[in-house]
């Protein structure tokens, strides 16, 4: 007959012999997760750090209606007075929200002043 022979290597799940109860392992828990939430914080505050985003400019804006035949180069090419039409044409698509550069008669758009 064979006999097997456990041998302990002296890895056990809790070394130090010490067995919490309940109020102790919700301690633990409890400790472990208001690390997790300081850890997080910490770095979702450094996440955001050093980016200087300039404030957005205050702008006065009029409203326009688009008269049949009338494109959005245009509209930004009347109210750029020889300044930057493509820079306004750009604006007026961010400002009001438009899938693409085209405008229908009747729409109302923001046109913002330089």
């Amino acid at each position: 007959m064979s006999a097997i022979t456990i041998v302990n290597q002296g890895f056990s799940a809790n070394p130090s012999g010490i067995r919490l109860n309940r109020r102790g392992r919700l301690a633990r828990t409890f400790v472990v997760l208001s690390l997790a939430v300081v850890l997080g914080s910490v770095v979702s505050a450094k996440a955001g750090a050093g980016t200087d985003a300039p404030a957005p400019k205050a702008h006065t804006f009029i409203t326009v209606t688009v008269a049949p035949g009338e494109t959005l180069w245009a509209l930004a090419n009347r109210v750029a007075d020889g300044g930057d039409v493509r820079g306004l044409v750009a604006e007026i698509v961010s400002v009001n929200s438009l899938p693409s550069a085209d405008v229908l008669a009747g729409q109302k758009l923001r046109i913002p002043l330089q």
